[in-house]
């Protein structure tokens, strides 16, 4: 193949990932939607909604860091009031998603504590285990710890989703805080079995 076609490919490829693939979006949010990037860790599309909005990401994120210890580095939360704003990054139902390591965007209903608290253990997640492992990992785990350790107030979830919450509760509480992370790392390829995880 031709060494300019074989360019032209490499050019376009980051362009076809960001039309075709909207959370990738999250790496340069100002590029597809009507939000202003005020720092590295902060974006929003309605700016009259900023002291409102950095008080939801520093209580969150400490939260965060006190329940499932500290970030190797602070996430980006974009955060969206309005619909066409959270569908620009692909997401329409979800009140936040967590995109990797990438950014958090946070929908017009998502603008309350659990939700990012939520989204934010997700991005803990993808930092310990690794943004592969975050296809990988069971139900009961990745979500289950959003739920529960997100300090969740519903007192029921949907089925499926409180089934994972009351999963996870119970392994951890025989594990124990200061252990998550290590056993987590240790014992990967027991994850779907987490009995056999709480005698690590």
């Amino acid at each position: 193949m031709p060494k300019k076609i074989v360019a032209l490919l490499l050019l376009l490829t980051p362009v076809a990932a960001f039309a075709l693939y909207k959370p990738v979006r999250v790496l340069g949010p100002e590029l597809f939607a009507d939000v202003h990037c005020i720092d590295d860790h902060i974006c929003i599309e309605e700016p009259s909604r900023l002291d409102e909005a950095r008080a939801l990401y520093d209580a969150s994120l400490h939260f965060v860091a006190d329940t499932v210890g500290p970030f190797q580095r602070s996430p980006r939360v974009i955060f969206c009031s309005s619909k066409d704003c959270q569908n620009a990054f692909g997401f329409d139902k979800a009140a936040a998603t967590t995109v990797a390591k990438s950014g958090i965007v946070v929908g017009p209903r998502g603008w309350m504590p659990h939700y990012l608290r939520h989204e934010m253990i997700h991005h803990r997640q993808a930092e310990e285990l690794g943004i592969l492992a975050a296809f990988t990992k069971p139900e009961w785990l990745v979500e289950g710890m959003a739920y529960a350790l997100s300090n969740d107030p519903r007192a029921t979830l949907a089925d499926r989703w409180e089934e994972a919450r009351q999963r996870f509760l119970e392994w951890y509480e025989v594990l124990g805080r200061d252990r998550l992370w290590s056993t987590l790392i240790r014992y990967r390829r027991y994850w779907q079995h987490p009995h056999t995880l709480s005698r690590g």
